[in-house]
């Protein structure tokens, strides 16, 4: 490997809102200043559905010179206390909550076409590899219902990785046909959920790939359970290996960290901003 580390602009770099588990938009900002981050992924759900707490965070964000990279779609009832959990009640899949999640989704579209913001990630759910699987088309379809109602407002959807491998997530897209649905990858995903290894699979995704996130992960010794989140640098992510890929897509990608565990998250982030950016 040549000495010289990969470094990634600091003009795209940025966290996510729900790593730093902001009380309030006051909050937020205050953590994002704090850092030195110049951009922010938005959990909208608490922006809709908390106003008391949330309500001003485009105006805060705004008057802090802190830019909206994406937003972020959270679907109703999932539940990642285990894998099969999440397998039972992540993303788009599960019939009860389908119908919630679709209003959800309508709100959240509104807002971010009314804010500017062209780009909302969200977890897909688990898309079955195989072709015959009914349950596969359910999902290829109500995706498709995803990306009609925030193409109907210019925003992008991304699903993000992990879920399913780079090979099932590529074939489904190639199924979609949609030209606004990209990836949001997630190197840690792909290790935690076991699905593959991160430079392998954004290399084989990299002409979908619209959003990075920032995150390290340990495989699991025991099958069926997770892995552990890591602080990023500590973990199986080949970061000169990754970042040398997210650089070869040759367009300008935005890189967000996400950090889910550990109770220092600013500190934590801070780690990841400085070897992000090679220091």
């Amino acid at each position: 490997m040549n000495d010289a580390r990969i470094t990634i602009p600091i003009d795209r770099l940025g966290v996510c809102s729900w790593s730093l588990r902001p009380t309030d938009g006051a909050d937020l900002v205050a953590s994002l200043q704090r850092i030195g981050l110049p951009k922010v992924q938005l959990a909208l759900g608490p922006v809709l559905e908390d106003a008391a707490a949330f309500g001003d965070v485009m105006s805060r964000l705004k008057d802090a010179g802190i830019g909206v990279a994406s937003g972020m779609l959270e679907s109703v009832g999932e539940d990642y206390s285990t894998l099969e959990t999440i397998k039972a009640t992540g993303g788009v899949r599960p019939d009860p909550h389908w119908p919630a999640t679709r209003d959800r989704a309508e709100r959240v579209a509104d807002f971010a076409g009314n804010h500017a913001i062209d780009l909302v990630t969200v977890h897909a759910g688990f898309i079955p590899h195989d072709a015959d699987d009914p349950v596969r088309n359910v999902v290829l379809e109500r995706l498709r219902t995803l990306a009609d109602i925030f193409a109907q407002r210019n925003v992008r959807v991304g699903l993000e990785t992990g879920q399913e491998s780079a090979a099932t997530l590529l074939e489904a897209l190639q199924a979609l046909g949609h030209a606004s649905v990209g990836v949001n990858f997630d190197p840690a995903n792909m290790i935690l959920y076991g699905m593959g290894d991160p430079v392998e699979a954004i290399s084989l995704l990299a002409d979908h790939v619209v959003q990075v996130h920032a995150k390290d992960a340990t495989m699991t010794s025991e099958p069926g359970t997770w892995g552990a989140e890591v602080p990023l640098g500590s973990g199986q992510v080949d970061w000169d290996a990754f970042m040398a890929a997210v650089e070869s897509i040759g367009r300008p990608i935005d890189v967000v960290i996400e950090r889910e565990a550990g109770e220092d998250r600013e500190h934590d982030i801070l780690v990841a901003m400085r070897r992000l950016r090679g220091s």
